[in-house]
């Protein structure tokens, strides 16, 4: 008999589809192409702040949670690197000068619902972001600052200073997520959040697409 596939095996097989889609959504691969503009990226990284600060606010709130402890870490902490990022890119009056696109609204509401009660919902989309932004999100970082000059300001999002190995650190996650008590039937609901959260991601650069046209229109 064969040994049942690792849950987090399980989880990037079932996912990788709409991680694909996701990435090569038209917004995005036209940044990554250097099609994209300077005012392309600030956008982006706008709509993160909104999703990062639901996200980090659900952390702290899931701390206490035996099982979503495990997932939290200080070392994967972005929000700080996205306002200094901000500020870098649109002035110290940022805050006043960005606002949610409707999909990040939609987005940010799932994730204080789901990080409110359920942790099992919160680690999908910890999950998502994270591991993304410690595979290909260090990849994107480096082509930014390739494309538009930055050296550190700018891209900070990006760099996570306090984790040496992230090849390693994805393995432990992925450990914990092996070990997690979930039964087969809490495991489909974690996956099927988890597609949630792509799906929030797609439509996230259909909507930034959108506003790019709106303003040059």
């Amino acid at each position: 008999m064969a040994d049942p596939i690792p849950f987090s095996t399980a989880l990037r097989e079932r996912s990788s589809g709409a991680h694909s889609g996701s990435e090569h959504a038209g917004f995005m691969a036209d940044l990554m192409q250097g099609r994209g503009t300077r005012d392309d990226y600030v956008a982006l990284v706008a709509q993160h702040w909104f999703i990062y600060e639901a996200l980090e606010v659900a952390a702290e709130r899931m701390k206490d949670d035996p099982i979503a402890a495990l997932f939290i870490s200080e070392k994967l902490t972005r929000l700080p690197a996205l306002e200094a990022d901000l500020a870098f890119l649109i002035g110290d009056d940022w805050r006043e000068r960005i606002e949610p696109l409707p999909t990040t609204e939609r987005y940010v509401a799932r994730i204080r619902e789901v990080g409110a009660s359920w942790a099992g919902g919160f680690v999908a989309h910890h999950y998502t972001r994270y591991l993304g932004d410690l595979s290909g999100g260090l990849f994107i970082g480096r082509l930014m600052a390739r494309q538009f000059g930055f050296e550190t300001n700018g891209i900070g999002f990006y760099i996570f200073n306090e984790i040496a190995d992230p090849k390693a650190f994805k393995e432990v996650y992925r450990e914990q997520l092996d070990a997690a008590p979930w039964d087969a039937a809490e495991r489909e609901r974690v996956i099927d959040e988890v597609l949630v959260a792509y799906r929030f991601n797609t439509d996230l650069f259909t909507d930034l697409a959108a506003d790019k046209a709106r303003r040059a229109a």
